[in-house]
């Protein structure tokens, strides 16, 4: 017991690390409820692992990734506003997985289960959730001048588009490797909520990256030892340790303007 334990409560740190480093910049880039919306699009690909009895988050990345690439063309081909596009998946996507997925695994595709995590599939997502921190690590410094003004950017040699592709493909890796905890449902959360607490405590770029990676971290070890303790699902008590901690951090920035 001890021992798994350990292993889910490691595994849930690492993963958290990366969706909270994540999520700075998509609340940065205000894409909080894109982010949110393209998370579901992964539910057909769990679907059809489900059926076709191969590792189900195999499935739901293939998705992700046709999804994003899919986005990524349209917004260049296209007049759609992006959040639109993700929008068009999204509502398809959930529509294609609630068909296809069986009922008895309806519940965990929607909200995940990190108890059941085996050995392999904890040292997969550490590895990739390594590959996620330096990859962000690499591209920040361009993405915060994306954020700034496209045109600065690309002024300086940045090409937006290959970056833009970059973002949304770490976004869908993000995903995959997430889903497994929190589930379809609420991984839009896991990445959001500690990044909008960060923002409330945070003077400059490099502040808000560490808090919001300070809160994932600190949700993740309580959610992880409530789900433990009180022997319920960990996905939605990862989410309510993350949301408490955004009303605490709320409540510390109202009192610093009092």
């Amino acid at each position: 017991m001890e021992t798994h334990f350990l292993l889910v409560l490691i595994t849930a740190i690492f993963v958290s690390i990366s969706a909270s480093l994540l999520g700075s910049f998509v609340v940065l880039k205000r894409m909080s409820l894109v982010g949110d919306a393209l998370s579901h699009v992964a539910l057909p690909g769990l679907a059809i692992g489900i059926l076709l009895h191969f590792d189900p988050f195999i499935g739901a990345f293939i998705f992700l990734f046709m999804a994003i690439t899919g986005i990524w063309f349209l917004k260049y081909r296209t007049r759609v506003p992006i959040d639109a596009l993700v929008g068009i998946f999204f509502t398809s996507s959930l529509a294609l997985g609630v068909l296809l997925i069986p009922q008895q695994d309806l519940l965990e595709a929607m909200f995940g289960d990190i108890s059941t995590i085996t050995i392999s599939q904890s040292i997969i997502s550490i590895i990739f959730s390594l590959i996620l921190l330096v990859a962000i690590l690499i591209i920040y410094k361009k993405l915060a001048l994306n954020m700034v003004s496209d045109e600065l950017s690309h002024s300086v040699g940045i090409d937006n588009k290959k970056l833009d592709f970059v973002y949304l493909f770490i976004f869908a890796v993000a995903v995959a490797i997430g889903i497994r905890f929190v589930g379809a449902l609420l991984m839009g959360a896991l990445v959001i909520i500690p990044a909008a607490s960060a923002k409330n405590v945070s003077k400059s770029l490099s502040e808000f990256m560490v808090w919001s990676v300070v809160f994932g971290v600190i949700s993740a070890i309580s959610g992880t030892y409530l789900s433990y303790t009180l022997n319920l699902t960990p996905g939605p008590l990862f989410i309510l340790s993350g949301a408490l901690i955004f009303v605490l951090s709320s409540v510390f920035r109202w009192l610093k303007f009092v």
